[in-house]
């Protein structure tokens, strides 16, 4: 506050009544401009960079859909053309189901594996910084690496995996893992797992050391055991992070496209296409020349991601409610 004696008189008065107007928080100094100019002179440069990369290319790709574009000539409007044309591809559907095994199962095993993981670094066991180290290298290669890495360990001839099989004698195991269309996918995710265990184990082990000490202590006073203490006290203090993971996991699934691309480029026999692939051989790998089509099957698989993920966070919330 000012000194009383700055305060009195008609000058104090104004001096009291500028105080006020500079600690109100919506009230703007004399000569300045306003709090939301200020805000939109510093926003406007990151809108625009997103209205450029984000916010056009989407626009554009739902016009897209809704004509037929070739090469030197004029887009032509076809309606929903190209949305009923969805609805008799196979492939399509190969690939949408193939997404989703990916989305729903490579999430628990990502979180799953993550979790474990966790546990094993928060016991304290033998070598826990040479492990911590080990099991997030992974997260720090770029998609290139890992599908170049697992292409040289599903090697048939000299691969680790049929290596290792013939050398305890299981040589009837031995196979071309991404050749063949029964176990490419299931290897594709097994890679993909790898990968991504780490990301998941670093935040379950952050997790893991802010939870309460008074609540595991209490769970020891009272006799509780490894695995009814795992289940019943910390799985349940580690929800709200477990699902934020799944559905973190389940939106890049959806989206897969780089491993599955570098490894088998959708093979063998579409075993393992997914929805991006599929998009991208439509757009640029086939000779159809026709960007409508495939800027369809984006805009549909869009609005399918969003539902989703829109969908399972309200789910997921409104669960978290009714629990407590």
């Amino acid at each position: 506050m000012p000194p009383a004696e700055l305060t009195a008189g008609a000058p104090g008065r104004r001096l009291r009544a500028l105080v006020r107007r500079v600690r109100s928080p919506d009230a703007a100094l004399p000569g300045l401009a306003p709090p939301w100019t200020l805000v939109m002179v510093f926003v406007m440069p990151a809108l625009i960079v997103y209205a450029g990369f984000t916010g056009y290319p989407v626009l554009r790709t739902a016009w897209n859909s809704v004509h037929l574009i070739l090469p030197n000539q004029d887009a032509a409007f076809v309606g929903g053309v190209h949305y009923g044309a969805i609805l008799t591809d196979e492939i399509f559907w190969r690939a949408v189901r193939n997404t989703l095994v990916w989305a729903f199962v490579s999430p628990l095993l990502d979180v799953g594996g993550g979790l474990l993981l966790a546990l094993c670094l928060y016991s304290k066991v033998a070598g826990a910084r040479f492990f911590r180290v080990v099991w997030f290298t992974p997260v720090l290669l770029s998609y290139v690496v890992v599908a170049i890495l697992w292409r040289w360990i599903y090697n048939y001839d000299w691969g680790v995996v049929n290596v290792l099989l013939r050398g305890v004698g299981l040589d009837s195991w031995a196979t071309t893992w991404l050749g063949n269309p029964d176990t490419a996918l299931p290897a594709l995710m097994l890679a993909h797992v790898w990968k991504w265990a780490g990301f998941n184990m670093v935040v379950c082990l952050a997790a893991l050391h802010a939870l309460p000490s008074e609540v595991l202590e209490a769970a020891d006073l009272d006799h509780c055991g490894w695995w009814a203490k795992l289940w019943h006290v910390i799985v349940p203090m580690l929800r709200p992070t477990l699902l934020s993971l799944l559905i973190l996991s389940f939106i890049g699934k959806m989206k897969v496209f780089d491993l599955v691309w570098i490894m088998t480029r959708g093979g063998p026999m579409w075993s393992t296409e997914t929805v991006a692939t599929y998009t991208y051989k439509r757009a640029f790998d086939w000779s159809s020349f026709d960007l409508g089509y495939p800027s369809t099957i984006a805009v549909v698989w869009f609005v399918v991601v969003m539902g989703a993920s829109v969908g399972l966070t309200a789910l997921f919330r409104q669960r978290g409610r009714l629990e407590y």
